[in-house]
């Protein structure tokens, strides 16, 4: 949508009303994709290759030589693992950077109830509409009504600072998707609310930047069953033991033994909730350990920026790991339901009882799951999945190795709509990320002290790791030689001992994916990451 005046405002409204006479039927979607000349992100100036084979780019010179040949032709075939980067791959990338969800606004609003407690989507759009079209980098929205959580008390038509940001003359949220379904307005989280953030002068955006004040921690509190997201954060002692007791009952799923299982929903909530209160802005924990480690959203100015992730978890597959990063974000951190099928090994939790966490306290009934009604959480939840056949809520697929879980699929799916190819948007995301150049500092810079910081940089050995254009060597240092905090280092320990080969989908895999699908297995030793 490229044109977001207060007439658009009114026509949403207006859709969302007829809507609710055609639920069954439609089921509109609004998101901003800025414009062009809305973005402050100079054009790419670099050589754009025209194919990616697990990491290794193919220039245009390249792939036509290649193509003169049929050995050369089978290099650049899906059955190799090629990768076109073309205009329509870069295109549908930013498209998917902004508007895609794979889903989640089903577990953000109906599970987890995002929306449902004191921040409301009404005032969030009111909020919005005070703008009158400035735009801001901290949507200040006011309180539906009088909340505690964590223990704190948040009053009635208090202003709080969500951090969302708002284009300039746009009249919806940047990276969160609203969209009309079954009877209500539903809110999901694109790529862009966190890696793309709005200049505070020119109110304009700026690809790829971290949103440095988002405010997701006080946004989950808020919510009214942030129990949803408890593997992100960390439980009392007594809690976590309550919780793996289940554990020795191996194999029972009688749903009166289970409701014995399942912890207090409200001393749950409030646990959470005052981890949650703690995440400072512009900071997330995106692992699902039980340990509260967040760290600062970074930035997605990827290009030569290789390996992915702080222990180079993602090191393996498309883009030299980029795709396995990006998947990863859409998977565990927007729908912990994905990690039931793994939730024993991982977290110690029985698989029914996992479940009975999250959904004991849904914020829409059709979701909520009652320990009494003698049913099991896992055949509850099967009655109302919207995505039958695959595992959690979102729009993904299973790899061959489900459940166990894979070096290019750490977090045991991988995120694909259907309709499109396997992953394919994710592919897709990470061809445009590598074309993002951040803009010109706004700052004047003397070039005395500019000199002077780099003289210091090298004599100070900084330049040993952080050397070229993106200011690494492309190597995953140990934490113990660095010195810096473990935490997050150890986070995914654990899937080291389910993990299966690192195979994957043809990416000309229609999905839903077919019965006998041609399979690759990922190369390992494309390049070597650790020092």
């Amino acid at each position: 949508m490229k044109k977001h005046t207060p007439k658009l405002l009114w026509a949403i409204l207006i859709i969302f009303v007829s809507g609710a006479i055609l639920r069954f039927y439609w089921e509109p979607e609004f998101a901003y994709i800025p414009p062009r000349d809305q973005v402050l992100n100079p054009a790419f100036r670099g050589e754009k290759p025209a194919y990616d084979v697990w990491g290794r780019s193919i220039s245009a010179e390249e792939a036509a030589k290649l193509k003169k040949t049929d050995k050369g032709r089978k290099k650049l075939s899906p059955e190799q693992g090629a990768v076109p980067i073309n205009p329509d791959t870069l295109n549908l990338g930013r498209k998917t950077f902004y508007q895609e969800t794979f889903g989640n606004e089903v577990f953000l609003t109906d599970i987890l109830g995002l929306v449902d407690g004191a921040v409301t989507i009404p005032n969030i759009m009111k909020a919005i509409w005070k703008l009158k079209g400035r735009g801001t980098t901290n949507l200040r929205v006011e309180l539906a009504k009088t909340v505690t959580v964590g223990g704190k008390t948040f009053k009635k038509g208090t202003l709080i600072d969500t951090g969302i940001d708002v284009p300039k003359g746009a009249y919806m949220p940047l990276g969160m998707p609203v969209k009309f379904s079954g009877g209500r307005l539903k809110v999901g989280i694109s790529c862009a609310a966190c890696h793309a953030t709005v200049d505070r002068e020119s109110k304009k955006v700026v690809e790829g930047a971290s949103n440095w004040d988002l405010n997701q921690g006080l946004l989950l509190a808020l919510a009214t069953n942030s129990s949803a997201y408890f593997t992100h954060t960390q439980l009392t002692k007594s809690q976590l033991n309550g919780l793996k007791r289940h554990l020795d009952r191996s194999g029972n799923s009688d749903p009166s033994q289970i409701a014995k299982a399942l912890p207090d929903p409200k001393a749950m909530e409030d646990q959470v909730d005052r981890v949650l209160l703690r995440w400072p802005k512009g900071h997330f924990d995106s692992t699902i350990d039980l340990v509260s480690n967040p760290t600062k959203i970074p930035d997605s100015f990827t290009r030569g920026a290789h390996p992915y992730g702080w222990s180079g978890f993602a090191a393996a597959g498309p883009f030299k790991g980029l795709s396995t990063f990006s998947n990863n974000v859409h998977a565990q951190n927007s729908d912990p339901l994905s990690q039931a099928e793994v939730s024993r090994p991982l977290f110690g939790i029985d698989k029914e009882v996992y479940l009975g966490i999250i959904l004991q306290n849904a914020s829409s009934p059709k979701y909520r799951y009652h320990p009494g009604k003698g049913r099991n959480p896992s055949d509850f939840f099967a009655s109302v999945d919207p995505t039958p056949g695959v595992t959690g809520i979102n729009e993904n697929i299973l790899p061959p190795t489900f459940p166990r879980l894979t070096p290019v699929a750490p977090d045991g799916v991988f995120v694909s709509s259907p309709g499109y190819k396997a992953w394919e948007q994710i592919n897709a995301v990470a061809a445009w990320q590598n074309t993002l150049v951040p803009p010109k500092a706004p700052i004047a810079l003397d070039p005395k002290r500019v000199e002077q910081g780099k003289r210091v940089f090298q004599r100070a050995g900084c330049i040993r790791c952080h050397a070229g254009s993106a200011f690494t060597n492309n190597r995953i240092i140990p934490a113990n030689v660095i010195g810096t905090e473990p935490s997050r280092a150890k986070a995914l320990k654990k899937t080291g001992a389910i993990f299966g080969p690192p195979v994957i989908y043809s990416p000309d895999t229609p999905v839903p994916v077919p019965g006998k699908a041609r399979t690759l297995r990922v190369p390992m030793d494309i390049w070597m990451p650790l020092s």
